[in-house]
């Protein structure tokens, strides 16, 4: 299984959505993030989200930003957006509906709550991000348990 979450940067939400999953998928699995703008295109997520990752045993410092690619819709299985917009955009890049399948707003598709999404916290402060982290927590566990064992 492949898995992709998106952001707007790639320094926020998917890196510790992708650090998460990564703790709660087999070591075959292939977790990965991106965004849909390259304006951080190779820094390191938020030091922020870096800091709210460790508190939790979970470490995302080596991770790097990149944009989100067409090479990601036919090596990903599924591709996880973190809000509305970014769906969107996602969406209108896909070539078909094969590749619009695969793509879901990541609340939405972890149950929790109709077209929800994740907020974003890089105009806040770390309580801001500790709040995401339990949303992907949560998320993260929730699609966890959809995956075909």
């Amino acid at each position: 299984m492949k898995i992709l979450m998106v952001c707007l940067g790639n320094i926020c939400r998917s890196p510790l959505a992708e650090g998460i999953m990564k703790t709660k998928v087999p070591k075959s699995f292939i977790v990965d993030s991106a965004g849909t703008i390259s304006m951080h295109e190779g820094e390191h997520p938020d030091k922020r989200a870096i800091k709210t990752a460790a508190n939790h045993g979970v470490d995302i410092s080596k991770q790097r930003s990149r944009p989100i690619t067409r090479t990601d819709f036919e090596t990903f299985d599924k591709i996880y957006c973190m809000d509305i917009d970014v769906y969107a955009d996602v969406v209108s890049k896909a070539k078909n509906e094969d590749e619009r399948q695969k793509i879901s707003l990541f609340l939405e598709a972890a149950g929790d709550h109709k077209n929800a999404e994740v907020p974003d916290p890089y105009w806040g402060d770390m309580k801001d991000f500790e709040n995401v982290f339990q949303l992907l927590e949560k998320g993260c566990n929730a699609i966890k348990e959809q995956i075909p064992k």
